[in-house]
């Protein structure tokens, strides 16, 4: 709260007035009058414009549905979206951009590597931010205001172990973008947690994210013993790699993280994804869902996306409507639009969305288990849960309510 200062002449009133209508435009209250701002930085350009363009038809689908539900607490939402041309050094540009505007919180960028430049700069200006990337850095350990909307890499990461040990394998080969923090987290979640599950990672084979040849990468991984060959990419990469994994003939199932949950993934892969693991967010398989609250958070969004855009949203559409939800939430628990009661907020939040139910705390900054992510085969060009992905499914959505 802004401390008074004592009305001495009408002069120096006048002067305390001017000095505190300056201050409010600089961004404290995140908005006036009838509207809250807010600013959404997302790759619209560049290597990850297809994901990103994803996250944002559902950012917008979101603030749509709030502002014509008569917005929050009364005021509507008045969103700012900057493209970062996925490139680090324009998040911060367009970060330092939506600062001077006085935004209330910032919803962030796809690509990881943006959100690892911009975070700290959140940090410095206790502005909440809500990022739709999945690198584990931004919240580990835990920043105060900076809050992670997809499970992040070492949540998917301890999944896939999950699964493996239920399926008794033991040794897996392991492929990762070393220019890409995503991959790099996911990997490194797995060198933290294997041994916990009894799975051994018996060849690792980093490449970069300009590859286009992975026939080296099959070569090392044949002979090596290894019961599955897991793939961390995004983008091109995986696609690539895919494609030239069904000629490969290496005799073990290849299996792949969530940035492939897409039609942005399946279409281009085409006959070569029939038979490939892909995990996914819970949303993403919401036809195999039984009805409850989380099955409904989901066609909250799907239903209205399908009429508009012909198809199911992919993974980057659930993160992005579920980001802008979490939000939504805080602002309307902290009763106005104030950042440091908006970071309060959403630390004490529990939320039913698309990705699953979040439960952020002062510790976990994250939100979501690994309960929340489903192990999928590509049946026919779709994703269809393993049998062992859908008794968890059923266990979250109960709980879930």
């Amino acid at each position: 709260m802004r401390r008074l200062v004592p009305l001495l002449t009408p002069l120096a009133g006048m002067a305390a007035l001017v000095l505190s209508l300056s201050a409010c435009g600089s961004g404290d209250s995140g908005g006036s009058g009838s509207t809250i701002k807010v600013g959404f930085i997302e790759s619209l350009t560049g290597n990850y414009a297809p994901l990103g363009g994803e996250a944002k038809k559902t950012v917008d689908l979101a603030v749509e549905q709030i502002n014509t539900a008569g917005g929050i607490n009364g005021r509507k939402l008045e969103l700012t979206t900057l493209d970062d041309k996925t490139a680090p050094d324009q998040g911060v540009l367009h970060f330092n951009k939506l600062k001077s505007q006085g935004v209330a919180a910032v919803i962030g960028s796809t690509f990881s590597n943006v959100g690892l430049a911009v975070e700290p700069l959140a940090e410095r200006a206790k502005i909440p931010y809500i990022s739709l990337a999945p690198a584990d850095e931004q919240v580990d350990p835990v920043r105060k205001y900076t809050f992670v909307v997809p499970a992040i890499s070492s949540r998917y990461a301890e999944a896939l172990l999950q699964y493996f040990q239920a399926h008794r394998i033991s040794k897996v080969a392991v492929a990762y973008d070393t220019k890409s923090a995503y991959s790099k987290a996911g990997f490194a979640g797995m060198q933290r947690y294997a041994g916990q599950y009894g799975v051994q990672i018996v060849k690792t084979e980093p490449y970069e994210t300009t590859a286009t040849d992975f026939s080296p990468v099959f070569t090392h991984v044949r002979g090596s013993g290894a019961q599955a060959l897991v793939a961390w990419a995004s983008g091109a990469p995986g696609v690539t790699l895919a494609k030239q994994y069904a000629g490969a003939r290496l005799g073990i199932p290849l299996v792949m993280t969530a940035s492939q949950a897409t039609k942005l993934w399946l279409e281009p892969v085409g006959t070569a994804s029939e038979g490939v693991y892909v995990q996914s967010a819970i949303g993403v398989v919401e036809e195999f869902l039984p009805d409850g609250k989380l099955k409904q958070a989901v066609r909250e969004m799907s239903v209205p996306f399908r009429t508009k855009y012909g198809y199911a949203p992919p993974q980057f559409a659930m993160d992005g409507y579920a980001g802008v939800k979490l939000l939504a939430a805080a602002i309307e628990k902290a009763g106005e639009p104030d950042r440091d009661k908006i970071r309060d907020a959403l630390e004490t939040l529990t939320l039913v969305t698309p990705c699953g139910k979040y439960t952020y705390s002062a510790k976990d900054h994250s939100g979501l288990r690994p309960t929340d992510i489903s192990m999928n085969q590509v049946k026919s060009g779709k994703l269809v849960p393993v049998p062992w992905s859908r008794t968890q499914l059923a266990k979250t959505a109960a709980a879930a309510g």
